[in-house]
């Protein structure tokens, strides 16, 4: 059996120990690039089970097809919208995640909310150049300002918890949010036209889907606060980047901090790259030790059921 890691950007996969207890003649081929889509069916062909690191590498339903010895699938998490969960039954391929851990996503966002509005790359950039507290505004105050937490499931209400530590003023909305929910989590319910309007700082977490792509636009953006920011760790194609970027670049927002992208990898010429008054990292918000320990872990552990005959945590 043959077994292909993914998008093994960090070159880490295999310092974890359990890929040491998989059978005998299990052997483990991990790629530390991502992969253009029109090498994969040529990449991919001599394996048995390919393991996805999240959705950073989409798995259609034509490139299992190109895929004839593909017996099993291994994602990160309970879910991944990049693969084609239909088209891999269809062939009967076997389609296993993992667990999740900790709340490095909710660290993250509010890592890159403290760096933007206190200018802290800016600020670490000047100092390294040799000025000292020159070419910046005075960073923003957090207590008594306003945030507006878009999505208030498992993310975003550990995001509002820490905000109220901060002594901010929570405000939410989604879709289907009750009252009940909203002071379960110390949040005031509000319109999303509410929300946008009156915070000082936006944070996003929904997962992506039909209603949700598009949902921060140019309309919504131009209700904002100029003097707002806004943070997405969710996923890109949520806020309208076309939009974003003219907002940032005409000054009618303050700032934003991103991790998630339309395109990723992003390609070197992006213009988020050279938009102002941006803190920007590379998908990271499930990067951190003990997340990646529980992937590997458990991706282990579903390669070896699998092999054995008698698989586990099976999606779809």
């Amino acid at each position: 059996m043959k077994v292909a890691v993914l998008d093994d950007y960090q070159h880490v996969a295999l310092s974890y120990p359990y890929w040491a207890t998989l059978p005998a003649g299990v052997s483990v081929v991990p790629f530390h690039e991502h992969v253009p889509p029109a090498d994969l069916p040529a990449l991919l062909e001599p394996f048995d089970v390919v393991v996805a690191m999240r959705e950073r590498t989409p798995l259609p339903g034509s490139l299992l097809a190109a895929l004839p010895r593909l017996r099993l699938i291994v994602t990160a998490g309970m879910g991944n919208a990049s693969i084609d969960l239909a088209a891999a039954r269809a062939r009967g391929i076997t389609v296993c995640g993992t667990a999740s851990a900790g709340s490095s996503t909710v660290e993250l966002t509010w890592a890159l909310l403290l760096a933007l509005v206190r200018g802290i790359p800016a600020a670490d950039a000047s100092l390294r150049a040799g000025r000292w507290q020159a070419g910046s505004l005075p960073g923003a105050d957090l207590a008594g300002a306003t945030l507006g937490v878009i999505g208030l499931g498992r993310l975003g209400s550990q995001v509002a918890a820490v905000a109220r530590a901060f002594g901010m003023r929570v405000v939410a909305w989604s879709a289907n949010l009750t009252a009940g929910r909203a002071a379960e989590c110390g949040a005031e319910p509000v319109t999303l036209t509410e929300l946008l309007s009156t915070s000082d700082i936006v944070t996003v977490h929904m997962r992506l889907s039909g209603r949700t792509r598009g949902l921060l636009g140019a309309p919504e953006l131009a209700s904002m606060k100029p003097t707002a920011y806004l943070v997405n760790t969710s996923r890109g194609p949520i806020v309208d980047q076309r939009a974003l970027i003219g907002a940032l670049t005409e000054g009618r927002l303050a700032g934003a901090g991103l991790d998630v992208y339309d395109l990723e990898p992003l390609p070197a010429d992006h213009p988020l790259l050279s938009a102002p008054n941006t803190v920007l990292t590379p998908h990271l918000g499930y990067v951190s030790r003990r997340t990646f320990d529980v992937f590997f872990r458990d991706m282990v552990a579903d390669i070896a059921a699998f092999h054995a005959g008698e698989p586990v945590r099976v999606i779809g």
